[in-house]
């Protein structure tokens, strides 16, 4: 029960992604032991928000957004040489905090020597999403925007607004590992090194069915109105929450209670399942959960300019050290699709999460999965 409160509590917070709030619950689980074993714990990372606005920005789609915004936080200082930047972009519904299990002088980003730049996707409902954008794009008549027209308004941010003009490192979680490899393939030489984490270059029809069949479940609410809804569609966005829910972790966890962890060991199926599917993404917009979902199935690196749609082509023109880390068991993005786009970018290294903890791993949602991700991420960083 305390463990549910504390869902209660930590997913009320705005622009909090699901899977953010996970590892933050799982990192405060290790303070659950007997006062003689507790280790002092470093203070969390501390970053600052800021915002960027592009006026005129014009989508792939054709739509010309007369202010786009950009939220995004940073951590630690820019040096006089502007060469110690590790970019780090958002995934689902996340605001910038969303990669603070990787900050912090013990992990693999260490604020105190590098300069960190967290990006937040547009339909996240802090950047300029559905739910804060006027009309005539308020709500449903915000156009799709693609993961492409994200990089490109990232990299305004950092050219124009920071004058930074290269990169350390792009790290990136699930939609941030589609950002990081549109990264690479866009702009080859803005990065000295990529790691992409529980994410693949382009989203397959498998997943396309999945993130449809979401998307109806929220749709299929009378309440929905096509998107002009005057209440949240709450039937709906449950609807929603139990079928991502199924997609989240291994078959394997569930067959293991793993949920049973820490404070939530006394938690049944029926109360954790009646409280996730209830409370998935708290507070978050439809027509935003939405855009986003429609940012990530439209995603494929082949349809860069200059690629005709292929993306074997896309994929070997990737110049710089990548780190692949695609989780064992995730179901949103399988292994295979990993190891069949692996075979094509030279300079990779595939090293996937041995875990059971599905799409999550790749958040380092569990203590083991963090571990994992720092010390192979800081390995790679440090050219090891």
């Amino acid at each position: 029960m305390r463990k549910l409160i504390l869902l209660c509590l930590i997913a009320s917070i705005p622009g909090s992604s699901l899977v953010a709030l996970l590892a933050q619950s799982a990192a405060r689980d290790k303070t659950n032991q007997p006062t003689a074993l507790k280790q002092e714990a470093p203070a969390p990372p501390v970053g600052e928000q800021h915002e960027f606005v592009i006026a005129n920005f014009k989508t792939e789609s054709g739509v010309v957004l007369p202010q786009a915004l950009v939220i995004y936080g940073t951590y630690g200082h820019l040096n006089a040489a502007k060469d110690n930047v590790v970019l780090l972009p958002s995934h689902y519904m996340a605001n910038f905090h969303g990669y603070e299990w990787l900050i912090g002088s013990d992990r693999a980003l260490d604020p105190s020597k590098l300069f960190l730049v967290a990006t937040e996707l547009f339909g996240n409902g802090r950047s300029s999403s559905p739910s804060n954008t006027p009309e005539p794009f308020h709500g449903p008549r915000f156009p799709v925007t693609t993961i492409r027209d994200n990089v490109e308004a990232v990299h305004r941010l950092l050219t124009e607004e920071l004058k930074i003009t290269h990169l350390r490192a792009i790290i990136g979680f699930s939609m941030g590992a589609q950002q990081a490899f549109q990264w690479a393939v866009s702009y080859p030489d803005f990065a000295d090194r990529i790691v992409a984490t529980s994410g693949t270059a382009k989203c397959y029809p498998h997943g396309v069915v999945r993130l449809e069949g979401q998307i109806a479940a929220i749709t299929a609410d009378p309440t929905f109105k096509n998107g002009d809804y005057t209440a949240p569609p709450d039937k709906g966005l449950e609807a929603f929450g139990t079928v991502w829910l199924g997609w989240l972790y291994s078959q394997e966890w569930w067959r293991r209670e793993l949920w049973r962890t820490g404070q939530a060991a006394d938690n049944s199926f029926e109360q954790y399942f009646q409280y996730r599917r209830t409370h998935f993404i708290s507070g978050a917009d439809a027509n935003n959960l939405i855009l986003q979902m429609r940012t990530w199935e439209k995603h494929d690196v082949g349809a860069t300019p200059g690629f005709n749609g292929d993306i074997e082509k896309a994929l070997h023109s990737i110049k710089m050290p990548f780190l692949y880390m695609p989780s064992e068991t995730d179901l949103y993005f399988p292994i295979g699709d990993a190891r069949y786009e692996a075979a094509f970018i030279p300079g990779v290294t595939l090293r996937p999460i041995p875990s059971l903890w599905g799409h999550t791993a790749g958040a380092a949602s569990n203590p083991a999965d963090g571990k994992f991700l720092n010390d192979n991420i800081g390995r790679f960083l440090a050219g090891k």
